[in-house]
Formats: C-alpha cells, structure tokens, sequence
C-alpha cells in the first residue's frame, strides 16, 4: 500500500507565528480585565481608566492580529 504524502498550505514556522500571535491577543484580553471596586457604591476612575486596560492591553491586541495576518500570509520555504 502506498503512502500518501500530505501536502500543508503552512510551515512550522507560520504554525509558530500563529501560536506567538494567539499568545499576544491572549495576554492583551487578560490585561484589559479585571477591575471591580471593593464597594459597589464607589467608582474608581483611576483603576478603570487606567495605562493597562485604555493603551496597552489594546496595543497588544491589534498587534496579536497584524502577527496573525503575517502568520497566514507568510510564504512557507519550499
């Protein structure tokens, strides 16, 4: 019986970029969480609006997406 070779459209490095992507989205949704006040009556303006959650955790994310788009697009060495 012959062996069928099985041809992939990515390379372990595209499959890599996916992965360090993924990772970049990932670590930029679980810095945008979080927040809730000790007591429900008290807003805390400086813990919401804060560095973390309004700038880098959206930064990460946007860039977890153009890693991913490089990942698919990629050309894999022949």
């Amino acid at each position: 019986m012959k062996e069928k070779k099985i041809i992939s459209i990515f390379d372990k490095q595209n499959y890599l970029w996916m992965v360090i992507g993924a990772v970049t989205i990932i670590l930029g949704f679980l810095l945008m969480i979080g927040g809730k006040s000790a007591d429900p009556n008290v807003f805390n303006k400086e813990e919401v609006y804060s560095f973390r959650r309004i700038t880098l955790a959206p930064i990460l994310i946007v860039a977890g997406l153009i890693i991913e788009i490089y990942a698919i697009m990629k050309k894999p060495k022949d």
